[in-house]
Parts: structure tokens; C-alpha cells; sequence
């Protein structure tokens, strides 16, 4: 049984290599939403889709869709889903990991001729990292049926607006109020991902369950203050928007290092408008990013740092605008899926290991229609948006039996018909 699903599992990380060598550039992984790596990555997860068997189609907002059918036209939909699109300069599982694990688990159903009580929906999301549009969740929230049309004119750093994004992705817009599955028609939703955090690499245990996702807030700063010559404006005269913007990044680590408890905050992004090294800074816009799992936490710490970050403009007397860029609260996992799932670990023979996750995911904003649930899978020391992620065959082998009894303890919810 074990080289079962260790022939599985290598079968996996063969796939997972072909796509990782997709990239925009040659040193990691980045096949951001719409490029044309991403575009070529698609493709090639569409034609092992395609090789399996399954029907797929390319919805609105460019998410790659299969679907196995149950005998039961009326059956709910149940589906199993993760991204490909990546972070710039990312690693070769995240996202990925999932979708072609679910694959795996639509082929091994394929061959044994299962019949299945629900239909089983795959998803390959476009976009959950955000990074080119700046709104995470693109594919997901088309699904889940929350997509705002208003994105559709936001531009990427370039001009390019997302309708105009897809057009060149022959993405078709127009479709994308009729790609949401109707609530009425979810079964569930379960995501299979790398954890991104060490709990589960220093523990040397394979899998966990996810009970919980961190709510995020994040925000865009920039500012402005009088650009002049670094020699001759006097220190105590200076406009100075860099160090406005440096004091703010200790302010906002200490905040969070002080009020701990799940609470994390990161500045990701600084940038000098019209930097040199013989000019005063006049503006600086950067990133803030905020995390929690508690909803009330989050909120007080966004409230809070926003005050001393006036504060600190005020000071230097500096201008300060304060931008809500994006905002998700903090969701449960459905306790009738990690029931199940837990049932599914333990009798694969692995500790129940229970875990809130830091990072987002695309069970977000589906857990807003849908019963959703999540498994981690261990990874190297917990590394992510990183070349260095790696998942053990080993590990990915335990996370296929697991998840091969998960779907067989939902399919004996189901009466077949």
C-alpha cells in the first residue's frame, strides 16, 4: 500500500517539476496572472487534465475547470481546488501542490470506476497571490459568485486593465456572473496546500488540519515630504519622507511583537520616488500588511497603527496618505468537513494536528458559500514564496492516503441514487 502511494506521489513531483521549469525567469518560479508563462503553465495542466479523461474549460476570469459527473444530474458539486498562479520569484509548490494532488485523486476514481454520489468539480484558480492586480482571490471569488465588476478597470504597474487582461488571455468577461457555482449547489470544498509555517516540519509529522484562517488587512502608505539637496538643508529643517517611512516600519514590527498573539504585521514594498543618493526623500509609498485570527485584534491593531503612523507625519511634517487596499476577515473551517478530516488522519495512522493558518487561501472566500476545509502538507522548514519550498515524497505520499479517506468518508454521507 505504501508503494502505492509513493508511486503516486512520485508521479506528482514529475509534474511539478515540468511546471515549475514555466517561468518568467530562470532563477525561481513566477508565473504571475495573465502572462504568458502563466498562460503556457495553464496550458500544460490542462492537457493532463485532459489525458485523464475529464472535459475542461477555461471560465471568465481565466480559473482552468474539469469536472468528474455523478449518474445524479441533481447532485451537489463538490470541489477540490488550489492555484497555479505564483508570487514573484516563488517556489515550485505552492498552489500547484494541490491542484495536481487533486488530479491524482480524479485519476485513481477514473480507473477504479467509482460511482459517485456528488459531482467532483477540479479548479485551477488564475489568481489567489494578487499580485499583478493588487486584489487577492480573483478566480475564487468569481466561484464563490463575489467578484466586483469594478475590478475589471484596475490597472496592473503597467497601464494593462484587468478587462483588457483577459481579453488578451481570450478570458470572456462577459461570462463571469454565470461561472459562480450557486450555493444551493455546493457539497463542500476541500484544499490541499504546503503549511508555510515550521510547525509540522520541526514536528516531523505529515499532515494537518486546518481549523482556521487569519483575517488580513492590507494597506497602501506613501509619504511626501520636500525633496532637496542632502548638503545644504540643514537636518532640522528636512522634509524627510524616508525616514517619516522608516520609523514607521519599527513602529508597526514593535506593535505587533508587542501585542503578539497570533497578530502579525510586515512591510513588504518600499519605494523612493526619484531616488539619489545626493537627494533628500520627498516621497516614499510602501506596504502594510496585517494579520490576525481574531477579528477584534485585527481591527484595533489597523486602528492603532494608523494613529501613529498620522502621528509620525505629523511630526516630521510630512503629508500621509493612508490607503485600505484590501480587507478579508478571519474565517472558521467547516466542523462538519474537519470532522471528517481528522477521522481521515487518524486512521491513516498520523497524529491530529490542528492549526490556524497565517497565510490566505482561496477556502476565503468560498467559506462564504460553501462548507470549506483545508489540509496542510509538511514542508520544508515551513519555507514559502521562496525557491526553496520542497515537499518530501514521503510527506505527499501520507497526505494522498489521507486525503483518499477523507473523499471516501464524504462519499458515505452521500446516499448513491
Amino acid at each position: 500500500m505504501q508503494q502505492h502511494y509513493t508511486t503516486r506521489a512520485e508521479r506528482i513531483m514529475q509534474r511539478i517539476q515540468q511546471l515549475a521549469a514555466i517561468s518568467e525567469d530562470v532563477e525561481g518560479v513566477t508565473r504571475t496572472f495573465g502572462t504568458p508563462a502563466f498562460l503556457s503553465g495553464r496550458a500544460l495542466v490542462r492537457s493532463w487534465l485532459e489525458a485523464a479523461g475529464l472535459a475542461t474549460r477555461v471560465d471568465g476570469i481565466g480559473n482552468l475547470r474539469a469536472r468528474l459527473l455523478s449518474a445524479n444530474p441533481a447532485a451537489k458539486t463538490f470541489v477540490l481546488a488550489s492555484h497555479i498562479d505564483t508570487v514573484v520569484n516563488a517556489g515550485k509548490f505552492d498552489g500547484p501542490l494541490g491542484v495536481l494532488m487533486a488530479l491524482d485523486l480524479l485519476e485513481q476514481l477514473i480507473a477504479k470506476q467509482v460511482v459517485l454520489p456528488f459531482h467532483i468539480e477540479l479548479i485551477a484558480f488564475s489568481d489567489e497571490e494578487g499580485v499583478r492586480f493588487h486584489t487577492t482571490y480573483l478566480g475564487s471569488k468569481v466561484v464563490a459568485g463575489s467578484f466586483d465588476h469594478a475590478w475589471l478597470t484596475r490597472p496592473d504597474a503597467g497601464g494593462v486593465t484587468l478587462a483588457h487582461a483577459l481579453e488578451i488571455m481570450e478570458a470572456d468577461a462577459a461570462q463571469i456572473a454565470a461561472d459562480a457555482i450557486p450555493a444551493d449547489d455546493w457539497l463542500g470544498y476541500f484544499e490541499m496546500h504546503i503549511e508555510q509555517g515550521p510547525v509540522l516540519w520541526e514536528r516531523e509529522i505529515p499532515v494537518a488540519l486546518v481549523t482556521a484562517i487569519a483575517g488580513q488587512m492590507r494597506v497602501e502608505l506613501t509619504f511626501r515630504g520636500m525633496a532637496g539637496h542632502a548638503g545644504t538643508v540643514p537636518m532640522a529643517m528636512r522634509q524627510d519622507a524616508l525616514c517619516a517611512a522608516a520609523e514607521f516600519v519599527l513602529i508597526a514590527e514593535q506593535f505587533a511583537l508587542t501585542h503578539g498573539q497570533g497578530l502579525v504585521a510586515t512591510v513588504g514594498k518600499l519605494s523612493l520616488s526619484h531616488a539619489a543618493s545626493n537627494v533628500i526623500p520627498g516621497e516614499v509609498t510602501c506596504s502594510l500588511d496585517l494579520r490576525s485570527p481574531d477579528a477584534a485584534q485585527l481591527a484595533a491593531a489597523y486602528d492603532a497603527l494608523q494613529t501613529y503612523t498620522e502621528a509620525i507625519a505629523g511630526q516630521r511634517n510630512v503629508a500621509l496618505d493612508w490607503t485600505l487596499i484590501q480587507q478579508t476577515a478571519p474565517v472558521d473551517c467547516a466542523a462538519s468537513l474537519n470532522d471528517l478530516l481528522a477521522e481521515a488522519i487518524a486512521d491513516a495512522g498520523h497524529e491530529v494536528v490542528a492549526l490556524v493558518s497565517g497565510a490566505g487561501h482561496d477556502a476565503v472566500p468560498i467559506s462564504a458559500v460553501a462548507p470549506a476545509t483545508m489540509m496542510f502538507i509538511r514542508c520544508y522548514k515551513g519555507i514559502s514564496h521562496n525557491p526553496l519550498e520542497n515537499v518530501e515524497l514521503a510527506d505527499m505520499a501520507a497526505a494522498l492516503e489521507v486525503a483518499d479517506r477523507f473523499l471516501h468518508l464524504i462519499r458515505l454521507q452521500i446516499p448513491t441514487r
